[in-house]
C-alpha cells in the first residue's frame, strides 16, 4: 500500500485551513474538586422544572429527528421579545448564528490580504470586510479567518469603552464599508457595559449588517434587543448558556428583520439543534422567575467580590456581565493564573497584549467567591 508522508497529507489539505489558528476555549479540568471561574458558566443549575421536563423527554422521541426550525422554541421567544416566529432563528449556541452571520454577510476575499472589489446588491454595498472591537470575544477573527474575509479589529479605549464614533472611521485600513460589524454588549473580556443609546449611535453609521453579541446581557442594566426589530440592518444574538444554565445542550438565538433571518435558514444545517435542547430551552421561558432570581444572586456576589478583591489591591474593570476582569497586584497575572490553580481554583488568563496583565474571573456561588479571597490573602 502507498502510504502518504505527512508533508504530502498537509497538501491535501487547503491552504487557508492549514494557515488557520482555531478558537481556543477555557481549561475543562480533568480532575474532581477544583472550583470552575474560567468559562463564564452559571454557577446555579436548572430549574428543577426544567431538569425534570428534559428527563421526561428522554423516551422513544430520542430515535426522531428534531422539529428543524425548533417552531415551538421560536413561538415562544416571539412572544417575550414581542415579534414574530419569522423574526428569529435558534443556533447551536449563539456561536453557531455567528458562524452563519459571517457566510450569510460577508464576501469571501479569497485568500488575499485586501477585501475584494465591493459588491454592489441593487443600492447596497457589500464588501469582505469584517469589523469588531479589541478585545473582544476572540472567536470573531477565527470564524473571518475560515470564511477567508478580512478582518478590521478596531482598538477599544485604554478601559474598554467604545472608541468615538470618528475613531471607527479613522481605523479603517480600506475605503469599503464592513459587511459585518460584530459587537460584544456587555463586551467581553472586559465586562464593561455599552449603553444602549451608544449601540444605536453606531448601528445608525454602518452600512452593512450590525449583529449585537448579548451573552452576557442578563446580567446588565440594559440591553440592545429593541434596535433589531428598529432597524433592518441590525441583529441580536443571545443565548441560553451564560443566564440559563444550558451550555451542555447549546442552544442560541438571533433576532432581526425576516429578510436577514431567512438568509441565516438558508444556509444552517437542517436539524441544527438537538431535540432535548430544544425542550429545555422551551422549559426554561416558562420558568422565568426562577432564574431571574438567579441574575440577582450573581450580581450581588460579583459586586461583593469586587468590593473585596479591591481591598487587596486588584484593579477591578466595572463589570454588566457573570465575570469580573481584574489586575491583580504583587506578581504579574499568569503568575496569579499558577499559584490560584495551586490552590485548586480555575480562572481564565488571555495571552493578547490588551488584557495579559489581567484575570477574568467567573462569578460563581458566594462560598466560591469567598474561598477565592481567601486564597487571594494566602498568596499575598
Amino acid at each position: 500500500m502507498n502510504l502518504m508522508s505527512s508533508r504530502q497529507t498537509k497538501l491535501l489539505i487547503r491552504p487557508l485551513v492549514r494557515g488557520l489558528h482555531p478558537y481556543v476555549p477555557g481549561e475543562q479540568p480533568k480532575i474532581k474538586g477544583l472550583i470552575k471561574l474560567n468559562t463564564n458558566e452559571n454557577p446555579y443549575p436548572p430549574s428543577p422544572g426544567v431538569l425534570a421536563t428534559t428527563r421526561a423527554a428522554v423516551d422513544g422521541r430520542l430515535r426522531l429527528y428534531p422539529n428543524p426550525t425548533a417552531e415551538l422554541l421560536r413561538e415562544k421567544l416571539a412572544r417575550l421579545h414581542r415579534c414574530q416566529p419569522d423574526n428569529i432563528i435558534i443556533g447551536n449556541g449563539s456561536d453557531e448564528v455567528l458562524a452563519l452571520a459571517v457566510r450569510a454577510f460577508v464576501e469571501p476575499s479569497e485568500g488575499t490580504t485586501r477585501p475584494r472589489d465591493l459588491v454592489v446588491r441593487g443600492p447596497v454595498v457589500s464588501s469582505s470586510l469584517v469589523q469588531f472591537f479589541t478585545p473582544s470575544y476572540s472567536l470573531y477573527p477565527v470564524l473571518a479567518d475560515i470564511h477567508g474575509a478580512v478582518c478590521n479589529a478596531v482598538p477599544l479605549s485604554a478601559d474598554f469603552n467604545l472608541p468615538p464614533l470618528s475613531d471607527l472611521k479613522r481605523a479603517r485600513q480600506w475605503d469599503f464599508p464592513a459587511a459585518l460589524s460584530l459587537v460584544t454588549t456587555p463586551n467581553a473580556p472586559s465586562g464593561r457595559g455599552y449603553g444602549t443609546a451608544q449601540l444605536e449611535e453606531l448601528c445608525r453609521t454602518q452600512k452593512g449588517v450590525v449583529l449585537l453579541d448579548e451573552a452576557y446581557v442578563d446580567f446588565a442594566a440594559e440591553n440592545a434587543m429593541n434596535l433589531a426589530l428598529q432597524y433592518p440592518h441590525v441583529l441580536v444574538a443571545r443565548t441560553f448558556s451564560k443566564a440559563y444554565s444550558l451550555c451542555f445542550q447549546r442552544v442560541g438565538y438571533c433576532v432581526g428583520h425576516p429578510e436577514l433571518i431567512a438568509a441565516l435558514h438558508k444556509i444552517r444545517d437542517s436539524y441544527n439543534v438537538n431535540g432535548l435542547g430544544q425542550i429545555a430551552a422551551c422549559a426554561t421561558l416558562d420558568d422565568l422567575p426562577y432564574y431571574r432570581a438567579n441574575f440577582r444572586k450573581i450580581i450581588a456576589t460579583r459586586e461583593h467580590l469586587s468590593r473585596e478583591l479591591e481591598a487587596l489591591g486588584f484593579q477591578v474593570v466595572p463589570s454588566q456581565t457573570n465575570f469580573i476582569l481584574v489586575r491583580p497586584p504583587k506578581f504579574p497575572a499568569r503568575i496569579w493564573l499558577q499559584k490560584l490553580r495551586s490552590h485548586r481554583i480555575l480562572v481564565r488568563w488571555f495571552s493578547d497584549p490588551t488584557v495579559c496583565n489581567y484575570l477574568r474571573i467567573t462569578i460563581g456561588t458566594a462560598e466560591e467567591a469567598g474561598a477565592l479571597v481567601r486564597a487571594a490573602q494566602a498568596i499575598l
